[in-house]
């Protein structure tokens, strides 16, 4: 079986970077008024600048496609191009359409001389290490000497004070309670737009530093967890999960289904708990221990699991001390599928990485309690 390796990291974040005390002059004010739940949820996210692919007037610039495309572009030198490429493998949270598939999209949008594969992973957060693993496995089995894989995000489209309108018009208490469910608005002040992309090979790069890929692994406790995050559908009481073609199209705006929620009571009990279950049973099958990593990961949607993580693991006995963290997400926000490749991407060209240290990734997905754990060695 092949070797593979991360040879190349690029990113693209669409305009120039949003601070907290402007974010609403992009996204809107849901009744006019200034959200009394920003504050809050900033205070204790740790978010300081995301990006947008919006103007001030709330005009899209880039599409979700046009961003994982530059991002893939961003690959590309003298050295290897477009046309020299056996495959792409693209995931997101955000596709912006039914049909086609996001992956087909992207390589329409690219361009080239050359037919390739073109795969898609639909999904939330770990969309994009899922590309990974494609691209990983298609290498490794030989059918491919390289590959692309993306994540990238508009997350901005699932949040315009637009989509929230018409339900808030149906509040009959709205001067007791003049914001929409915190649920509902919990996600606005967290989610980023933007795109990363690695160049997958089965051989290390003629010059600078590559990552190994040692492996990856991801799991679902969907058969134990209901629906925790969600965009186009509703959650009944019950727990059960109603999507948007259960409903008369009236509804769609006025339950507002195609906001981007989240049920923020069971990802405070289990998010970080099954996290932790995860990785034990990680460190079992690959024969690994905390004293092993030199470099953690984490995909994190707020800088307030960073304690819950770290008393998490010293109570699973797997401690990674916080000097070996590797976090980019209060310059760069949450963007979902590309987070992981970002963080990557950052450290890779920081000049802090030296030869034969270990890097762990991990990459929740509260969307139905998803993770992934990805092992990388520099070389």
């Amino acid at each position: 079986m092949e070797s593979v390796y991360i040879t190349k990291a690029a990113v693209f974040f669409p305009n120039e970077p949003v601070s907290n005390e402007n974010m609403e002059q992009y996204l809107g004010m849901i009744g006019g008024k200034p959200s009394p739940a920003r504050r809050i949820v900033l205070g204790k996210n740790g978010i300081k600048n995301r990006y947008y692919a919006l103007d001030r007037e709330g005009n899209v610039t880039h599409t979700n496609v046009q961003i994982a495309a530059n991002a893939i572009r961003n690959l590309f030198d003298e050295k290897i191009s477009l046309n020299d490429i056996d495959m792409i493998a693209c995931g997101t949270s955000s596709p912006e359409q039914l049909l086609p598939s996001h992956g087909v999209m992207v390589r329409g949008e690219l361009g080239g001389r050359r037919n390739m594969e073109a795969a898609s992973f639909a999904g939330s957060c770990c969309t994009g290490i899922q590309a990974m693993r494609y691209g990983y496995m298609s290498i490794l089995t030989g059918s491919a000497r390289n590959a692309v894989c993306c994540g990238s995000e508009r997350m901005s489209a699932w949040m315009t004070a637009r989509y929230f309108e018409k339900e808030t018009e149906l509040f009959s208490q709205i001067e007791k309670r003049p914001m929409l469910a915190f649920e509902k608005e919990f996600l606005r002040w967290m989610l980023s737009d933007g795109g990363a992309a690695l160049l997958l090979q089965n051989k290390p790069a003629d010059g600078g530093l590559s990552l190994h890929v040692d492996w990856i692994e991801i799991t679902s406790y969907a058969h134990e967890m209901e629906t925790c995050m969600y965009a186009g559908g509703e959650k009944r009481e019950d727990g059960s999960f109603a999507g948007w073609t259960m409903f008369p199209e009236m509804e769609w705006l006025t339950k507002s289904l195609f906001s981007i929620k989240q049920d923020t009571r069971i990802l405070g009990e289990n998010i970080v708990s099954l996290g932790g279950r995860y990785l034990l049973e990680l460190a079992r099958k690959r024969n690994f221990k905390a004293a092993d990593i030199d470099w953690f990961l984490p995909h994190l949607s707020s800088m307030f699991f960073r304690e819950q993580i770290l008393k998490e693991f010293g109570k699973i006995g797997f401690y990674i001390p916080e000097e070996k963290w590797f976090l980019n997400l209060s310059k760069i926000g949450n963007i979902g599928s590309a987070s992981p490749f970002a963080m990557v991407e950052e450290l890779l060209y920081s000049g802090k990485l030296k030869k034969g240290e270990k890097l762990l990734l991990m990459i929740p997905e509260s969307a139905r309690f998803s993770y992934s754990y990805c092992m990388l060695t520099v070389c």
